[in-house]
Formats: structure tokens, C-alpha cells, sequence
């Protein structure tokens, strides 16, 4: 194998272990996180709703649709609410 080609190889496995890594710790963050909706401010929230895709894309603060991962237990707290606003 030409060492270009070990790089490359060593590049994919190097990627693919990251994402790995990160997707354990992403799990293990959301036992001890939940989500909170009405709390986000523009630009904040951690996830995309009905009206964007996207996180980091809401344009107005504290959007009762929006929400973003906080502590578990300080949620109600902070003035948020664990569920989406009723339409």
C-alpha cells in the first residue's frame, strides 16, 4: 500500500472513531439532560421544529415551540416547559 493511500485510510478510521466517540457521549448527555422548550434564544436551540429545520436557526427568543437540552430537573426552573405549546 503507498503511504498516500495508508493517510487516507488512517483519515477514514481516525473520522469514523470521532463520530463514534460522539455519538456515545451524545447518549450518555441525554440521560442526564432534558428538553426544554421555551427557554432558547435566537440562535440557541438545539434543534430544528415545525417552522425551521435547523438548530441555531430560531430567530426569536424563547420560542414556546423551541427548545434546547438543559440539566435534568432545572427546566421548569429556568420558566420553560417540557413540552412543545399546544396549537
Amino acid at each position: 500500500m503507498k503511504s498516500q493511500d495508508l493517510s487516507l485510510v488512517a483519515a477514514v478510521a481516525g473520522l469514523i472513531a470521532l463520530g463514534s466517540a460522539s455519538m456515545l457521549a451524545n447518549a450518555a448527555d441525554t440521560k442526564a439532560t432534558e428538553k426544554c422548550f421555551g427557554v432558547a434564544k435566537a440562535g440557541k436551540n438545539d434543534c430544528g421544529t415545525a417552522s425551521h429545520a435547523c438548530a441555531a436557526t430560531t430567530t426569536k427568543d424563547n420560542d414556546p415551540n423551541d427548545w434546547k437540552y438543559v440539566p435534568k430537573g432545572t427546566c421548569e426552573s429556568m420558566g420553560g416547559k417540557l413540552g412543545a405549546a399546544k396549537k
